[in-house]
C-alpha cells in the first residue's frame, strides 16, 4: 500500500470515528428537545455526554489536520469552496460547546432556555451540513483545471445533497437515542426506547432512499460495482440487527450495531470516492485524487511515523475515559450542567 493510499484510509477512519462517536453526541443534543420534558431531564441528558463530547470532536480536528498535511490541495479546494457552510458548521459547534458550560451559570428561565436552544441548533445543524457537504462532494462540484471550486447556491443545495443532510441527521439522532437508553434510568430510558423504535422506521427508509438517489446522482456504483453493494447490504443487516436488539431490550447490542450502520454508511461514501478525494462536475480530468492532491513522499513518511507513534496513546486515553464513565446517569446525582 502506498503512503497516499494509507493516508486516504486514515482520513476515512477518522471521519468514520467522528460520526460514530460525535454522532451520538449530536443525537443526545437533539433529544434535549424531543425526549426531555423538563430542565432536570435535560441536565441528565447533557451529563450523559459531558465527559465525552469534547474528546469526540478531536476526531474531526484530527481529520482536518490529516487532510491539511497529507492532501494540501484537497484541503485548499474543499475548505475554500465550502467556506460559507463550514463557517456555519464551526459556529454551530462553538455555540454548542459554549452552551454546555454557560447554561448552568445562572438559574433564570430565559438564560437556561436560550442555551438549551443553542444546544439543539448546535446539535442538528452540524450533521446536516456535513451530510450536505459529503453528498455534494461525491456527486461533483464545479472544480476547474487549477483545482479551484467556484460553486453557486444550487451547486451546494440539490435534492441529493439535502437528502444526504437529512440522512446523516437522522442516523445521528437514532444513534443518540440508543446511547440514552444505555446511560439513563427509568422514564428517560423508557421514553428514549419508545422514540428509538419509531425513529427506526423513519431512519432506515430515508437511508434507503438516499442510496437509491446515489445510484442516479453519482458514479460511485460504477466505480465500485461489487464492493459498494456488499457494504450497503451489510449496513442494512446492521440496522436490522440493531432493531431486533432494541425490541429485545439489549441496548448495548442495539447501540453497537447502530454504530456499525454508521461505519457502513460513511465507509461506503469513501469507498465509492476512492481514489478521488473530490469529484469535478466540470470534467473528470479535473478530479482531485490521492495522487494530484497529496504531499510529497518524505512528508507522508514523517507523518506516518508520528501518527503511528501517537495514535495508541490517544486511543488508549479515550477507551479509558469511556470505561471510567461507563455507569448510567441518574437524576439523583449532582447535575454538572
Amino acid at each position: 500500500m502506498e503512503l497516499n493510499e494509507l493516508w486516504f484510509l486514515l482520513v476515512a477512519v477518522l471521519f468514520i470515528g467522528f460520526f460514530f462517536l460525535e454522532g451520538f453526541d449530536f443525537g443526545v443534543g437533539m433529544s434535549t428537545r424531543f425526549v426531555a420534558r423538563n430542565d432536570l431531564e435535560r441536565r441528565v441528558l447533557i451529563n450523559t455526554i459531558g465527559p465525552f463530547w469534547d474528546a469526540n470532536e478531536v476526531w474531526l480536528l484530527t481529520a482536518g489536520g490529516a487532510i491539511f498535511a497529507a492532501f494540501p490541495n484537497w484541503y485548499a479546494t474543499m475548505f475554500s469552496g465550502y467556506y460559507i457552510p463550514l463557517v456555519f458548521f464551526l459556529l454551530a459547534l462553538i455555540g454548542r460547546g459554549v452552551s454546555f458550560e454557560f447554561r448552568g451559570k445562572h438559574d433564570t428561565k430565559a438564560w437556561v432556555k436560550t442555551w438549551d436552544w443553542v444546544i439543539f441548533i448546535g446539535s442538528i445543524l452540524p450533521p446536516f451540513l456535513l451530510g450536505v457537504l459529503f453528498s455534494s462532494l461525491v456527486a461533483g462540484m464545479p472544480i476547474n483545471s487549477e483545482m479551484n471550486m467556484n460553486a453557486g447556491f444550487f451547486d451546494y443545495i440539490t435534492p441529493f445533497s439535502l437528502m444526504g443532510g437529512l440522512t446523516v441527521t437522522l442516523i445521528c439522532y437514532f444513534h443518540g437515542l440508543l446511547f440514552i437508553t444505555l446511560r439513563t434510568h427509568d422514564d428517560l430510558r423508557e421514553r428514549a426506547t419508545r422514540i428509538a423504535k419509531r425513529m427506526w422506521f423513519v431512519t432506515v427508509p430515508v437511508l434507503a432512499i438516499f442510496v437509491v438517489m446515489a445510484f442516479f446522482y453519482t458514479d460511485i456504483f460504477q466505480a465500485r460495482p461489487i464492493l459498494l453493494p456488499i457494504m450497503i447490504g451489510a449496513t442494512v443487516v446492521f440496522y436490522v440487527i440493531s432493531a431486533l436488539a432494541l425490541w429485545k431490550g439489549r441496548e448495548g447490542w442495539a447501540f453497537a450495531f447502530s454504530g456499525l450502520g454508521i461505519v457502513g454508511t460513511i465507509g461506503a461514501i469513501f469507498a465509492g470516492l476512492f481514489p478521488r478525494v473530490m469529484v469535478s462536475s466540470t470534467s473528470s480530468l479535473y478530479d482531485l485524487t490521492i495522487h494530484n492532491a497529496a504531499s510529497g513522499d518524505y512528508s507522508l513518511k514523517v507523518m506516518t511515523i508520528v501518527a503511528l507513534t501517537l495514535l495508541p496513546f490517544v486511543l488508549g486515553y479515550q477507551i479509558w475515559s469511556y470505561y471510567v464513565f461507563r455507569k448510567r446517569v441518574s437524576s439523583k446525582e449532582k447535575m454538572t450542567y
